[in-house]
């Protein structure tokens, strides 16, 4: 394992819940974090990925966890909120693998973010299917492509991050906790942990991790 005293992680995607938890942490090991919202980089248009890219110069580590989610019947789906959310899962890695693949310092490694979606579809949940699948079949297809550059993925399940919160959460964690053969919803703080492990284990590329207390399996 390597350390992430003095190393330089970029983090796309929000401030807040599991990004400010990876953030947080990898700043407790000494890391040099760099959070990118949405006002400093929009991930559609390669101009502005591009322009990141060079303010920000060279790095070790860069975690993505944009998100724009097109959920709702497939007959009812429009088409530029399906666009926007392959932009922010899929599209958007491969641009900035085309624009940090080269900044990356030896040993360096990018993590995307896939989702238990993929592997337990549910109505309504078509696009997220889809695009957490191509997520993790991107990590694997950039892993072989930028080697030694390591790639991976991570699918988290249902965590309590703050974008569950509303009157309903209560009983949907407690069920969902039921079926989980972990029997407890996740935290901010098991996927961070698993961020973090991706990023400095030399020895883990093109590999998804699963972090969903089994809820795949459930």
């Amino acid at each position: 394992m390597t350390t992430l005293d003095n190393k330089t992680l970029v983090i796309i995607g929000a401030s807040s819940g599991i990004a400010a938890r990876i953030a947080a942490d990898a700043t407790d090991q000494g890391a040099q974090v760099i959070s990118v919202g949405r006002p400093e980089v929009d991930l559609t248009e390669e101009k502005s990925v591009r322009a990141l890219a060079e303010r920000v110069g060279e790095l070790d580590y860069l975690v993505t966890l944009a998100a724009d989610h097109a959920n709702g019947p497939v007959t009812e789906l429009d088409r530029d909120a399906v666009h926007r959310a392959f932009d922010a899962k899929v599209i958007g890695p491969i641009l900035l693998a085309k624009h940090f693949a080269d900044r990356f310092r030896p040993g360096g490694a990018m993590l995307l973010f896939s989702g238990v979606a993929a592997w337990r579809p549910a109505p309504g949940r078509a696009v997220m299917a889809a695009t957490n699948a191509a997520a993790a079949t991107l990590a694997e297809a950039l892993a072989v492509e930028l080697a030694p550059l390591r790639v991976n993925a991570l699918s988290p399940g249902i965590v309590d991050s703050g974008a569950w919160d509303g009157p309903t959460k209560e009983a949907f964690f407690a069920a969902v906790a039921a079926r989980n053969p972990a029997r407890r919803i996740g935290t901010p703080a098991d996927i961070a942990a698993a961020a973090l492990l991706a990023l400095t284990n030399p020895f883990l590329t093109g590999t998804t991790l699963h972090v969903d207390g089994g809820g795949r399996l459930a």
